[in-house]
Order: structure tokens, then C-alpha cells, then sequence
């Protein structure tokens, strides 16, 4: 019987990487109406009352909180729609994104 030999086929599996997360970050303006501010973060965000109302007073209180991470597509569309959704109503409502380290 002849000799024969085998090289082991090892597959290479690409490692993705996993996307950069950015952070969504309601900033503080003594204009906006709290009531306001805690229905666009309910509405936006998916926030309980209770959640949307802790994230409104850190804001006032501390000038900006961040209100949630996602990807970075899905955190530039949130904050845009949410900035937008303030000044429809006319106030200065502003939520920015910036890289999570």
C-alpha cells in the first residue's frame, strides 16, 4: 500500500471587530421646558418616566449626562432627531455624540 500524507487543512476565520460605540449626551439649557426634556427622552430613548426624569435633573444639574451608547449611526440619528424634535417646538433642546473610550 503506498504511503500517502495528509496536510491538515486549518481554516482561518476573520476576527471582525466589534463596532466603535458612541455616547448620546443631552446638554443643559435653562430654557427648555423639564417636562419637555422628559417626554423627547421617553419618546426617543424608550425611557421609563422615572429614567428620563433621573437623566433630566443629572443634565441640570451637572451642565450634561450622557443618556444612553449605541453604534455610531444609530446614536447620530437619535441625537438629531431628538435636537430636532426641540426645535420644532422652538427651544435650544441639544443632545450631541461623541466616542465612548
Amino acid at each position: 500500500m503506498p504511503e500517502t500524507t495528509t496536510k491538515p487543512h486549518t481554516k482561518v476565520k476573520p476576527q471582525t471587530e466589534r463596532p466603535k460605540l458612541y455616547k448620546v449626551i443631552l446638554i443643559n439649557d435653562d430654557f427648555t421646558p423639564r417636562e419637555f426634556v422628559v417626554t423627547v427622552l421617553k419618546g426617543e430613548f424608550k425611557l421609563s418616566e422615572d429614567q428620563a426624569h433621573r437623566i433630566m435633573i443629572t443634565a441640570h444639574r451637572r451642565g450634561a449626562c450622557v443618556v444612553a451608547v449605541f453604534t455610531r449611526d444609530v446614536a447620530e440619528t437619535k441625537a438629531t432627531r431628538a435636537t430636532d424634535a426641540g426645535k420644532a417646538k422652538g427651544y435650544p433642546l441639544l443632545f450631541t455624540t461623541e466616542p465612548e473610550e
